[in-house]
């Protein structure tokens, strides 16, 4: 019985997409063409790369807040230093990202500061990095450097945008890095029984800084491929994702308190959430309105998926 509820829980988030797609189709059958599934699932990508880090983060039983600031200032940076630098634009972007989650680990490890707080400090330090990058305006990226450097980030690839291929891409690489490195096995276990783990002999601290390392250089990575679809860069230009990112992590099925959780629940809920967007969109729903909607899904997915035996005080 226990097992079958397991392949249940594992299954809800896919019966709740193929609902939500079944439920828009019959509003708009145009939605369930499949050059329209390529385009959704393109325009999903950005915020799958944004929260599939931050998952990491969760699965431990913290939380990364910073993630939006470091996407728009990664952004930033490569549409600054692209005509200057070319393509080690690309990776001096992502490095920003990877500096950022370095310091938001550090600061809630080394000083024992709750992870929301250190990561919303690292968010406003980002903030203004950003700001003071791109001179507080957003900028183009031209065209021809566009085509020249960003070109797997554009386009089309056999039949599918590239976005799809770089979705992928990471997806694979970071399942693989969870389900099979000893490093996945720990950030499980932290997030199950962190003092068992620190019990054994492990570097806990060590653990948890290379995960938000590891989210900050997605978020990096979400930036620059955020920057090359739309061609620009903006310290503005992520700002209402951090509330989809993490309600696509917990819709997902990643327990907000750790220990249970996989970046491919991540990328299905990135499509619930999307679909969800789209849903809206067609019945004119304004965007200042979707946010309180992803709020009242954040909050209904907590309720359904936190382990409250961890839990004991509510503050």
């Amino acid at each position: 019985m226990s097992d079958l509820l397991k392949r249940y829980d594992a299954l809800l988030p896919l019966i709740v997409l193929a609902g939500l797609v079944l439920a828009v189709g019959v509003y708009d059958p145009s939605f369930l063409s499949a050059s329209n599934f390529l385009e959704v699932t393109a325009d999903t990508v950005t915020l799958f790369l944004m929260a599939s880090g931050v998952t990491l983060v969760i699965m431990m039983g913290g939380i990364d807040l910073s993630v939006q600031a470091v996407a728009s200032m990664t952004s930033c940076i490569l549409a600054v230093y692209l005509p200057h630098l070319g393509f080690f634009a690309i990776p001096a972007a992502v490095l920003g990202g990877v500096i950022a989650g370095f310091l938001g680990g550090y600061v809630s490890t080394k000083l024992r500061i709750p992870s929301f707080i250190a990561t919303l400090a690292v968010s406003g330090v980002v903030l203004s990095a950003g700001y003071w990058f791109s001179e507080t305006r957003s900028v183009n990226i031209p065209g021809d450097l566009s085509k020249q450097y960003l070109f797997w980030a554009v386009g089309d690839s056999l039949g599918v945008p590239n976005e799809i291929w770089v979705g992928v891409v990471f997806l694979l690489l970071l399942s693989l890095l969870l389900g099979l490195t000893p490093f996945g096995r720990l950030v499980r276990g932290i997030g199950a029984q962190e003092r068992a783990v620190i019990a054994s002999g492990i570097d806990v601290d060590r653990i948890k800084i290379a995960a938000y390392t590891l989210s900050g250089t997605m978020a990096g990575v979400a930036g620059v491929v955020m920057a090359a679809r739309l061609g620009s860069g903006s310290p503005t230009l992520a700002n209402e994702f951090l509330l989809p990112a993490i309600a696509c992590i917990v819709v997902g099925g990643t327990a907000i308190t750790g220990g249970v959780g996989s970046v491919w629940r991540t990328f299905v809920g990135a499509l619930i959430v999307q679909v969800v967007r789209i849903g809206m969109t067609f019945m004119g729903v304004s965007v200042f309105a979707q946010q309180i909607v992803f709020g009242v899904i954040l909050v209904a997915a907590v309720a359904v998926t936190m382990d409250r035996t961890k839990v004991l005080v509510i503050k």
